[in-house]
């Protein structure tokens, strides 16, 4: 091969490794938005009328949250859905089952909606599921920030 032709030959395997790079990256950035709400931890100060995807929420609070999932896979929570592995959501005991609900811990931020009720834990105002720990990094029992959809919010 002639030394033009090895670099013509260099320069399509750098084009195509950058289009592979490429892809890689918007494929793999797509989960992980869809996982968290569209919701990154840049830019949120979780005050009044900071907002995701058109909705406006309360101002951010602290309240204790557990987990909860394994041994009740399989069973439908109590707003209809069958709880899994990956379930992303959250129980609650008042709020209506739908209810948009931003959660921020050590940095991560997550909206999600109200799927269960509970937790049936003394103390805590949250049960978030396997799904959700994991986007949040969450284990055990914990105190999370959370702020409730506007149109769901006590007044």
């Amino acid at each position: 091969m002639t030394a033009t032709g090895t670099n013509r030959h260099e320069r399509y395997k750098n084009l195509r490794f950058l289009i592979c790079a490429a892809f890689a990256a918007l494929t793999l950035a797509a989960p992980a938005q869809a996982a968290t709400g569209g919701i990154s931890g840049l830019g949120l100060n979780g005050g009044a009328g900071a907002s995701s995807q058109g909705i406006s929420f309360s101002p951010m609070r602290i309240a204790g949250a557990t987990w909860y999932g394994p041994g009740l896979y399989g069973n439908r929570t109590a707003c209809g859905r069958v709880l899994g592995p990956r379930t992303i959501g959250v129980a609650h005991r008042r709020l209506p089952c739908g209810t948009p609900v931003k959660f921020a811990y050590r940095g991560r931020y997550l909206v999600t909606t109200v799927i269960d009720r509970g937790p049936f834990t003394r103390g805590h105002a949250w049960d978030l599921t396997n799904g959700a720990r994991r986007i949040l990094g969450f284990e055990g029992s914990n105190r999370v920030r959370y702020a409730i959809a506007r149109n769901f919010a006590k007044r």
